[in-house]
């Protein structure tokens, strides 16, 4: 009667364990899912402050093109290309606000301050978004890399978390001239 005792008390506590440890990445696979939305709003937030810039006459027209094009091809990419486009909407942002004359030429039109630091503003978050999401895909992978985990199936049918990687460095004269 003991030993049944035992083997009862032992396969209760394996399944707290798995509860808990499939409870967990439930939560992390919720925090990935909040985390890519808060990019995605980001990067959104950041194309649609870049292209209206592009449209709003301060930028030589060169520059409004380059930069138009860029964040247009970011706002419709699909998800399979969005990497990329929103890697080439970074250099053509580093490209347009590469020198501060650029800058403050933008700066000294009507509504240019104003939209300078909006896109001051959308530049500086996207790498922090991001950050968030790969630091969450990061500890879920590591959850999913356990044996258990897998031996259990416990992540269900979600997807493996993928980071979104992307080129996110921001415009040095941009940032220079939002600091002045």
């Amino acid at each position: 009667m003991t030993t049944l005792i035992w083997i009862v008390a032992a396969l209760v506590v394996i399944g707290v364990y798995l509860s808990w440890t499939a409870g967990r990445l439930d939560r992390l696979h919720s925090r990935i899912d909040a985390a890519r939305a808060a990019l995605d709003a980001q990067l959104l937030r950041r194309a649609s402050v870049a292209q209206e810039l592009a449209t709003a006459g301060v930028l030589d027209p060169a520059a409004s093109i380059v930069l138009y094009q860029a964040a247009h091809a970011a706002r419709q990419a699909e998800e399979e290309h969005r990497e990329v486009a929103e890697s080439e909407l970074s250099q053509a942002l580093r490209a347009v606000f590469a020198e501060a004359p650029q800058v403050e030429a933008v700066r000294a039109a009507p509504g240019g301050e104003e939209s300078l630091g909006e896109l001051t503003a959308a530049v500086r978050r996207v790498p922090m978004a991001r950050r968030f999401h790969n630091d969450a895909v990061r500890a879920a992978r590591a959850v999913r890399t356990h044996r258990v985990v897998r031996w259990f199936r416990l992540a269900g049918h979600a997807p493996f978390p993928l980071a979104f990687e992307m080129d996110d460095e921001p415009p040095v004269a941009l940032g220079a001239g939002a600091h002045d």
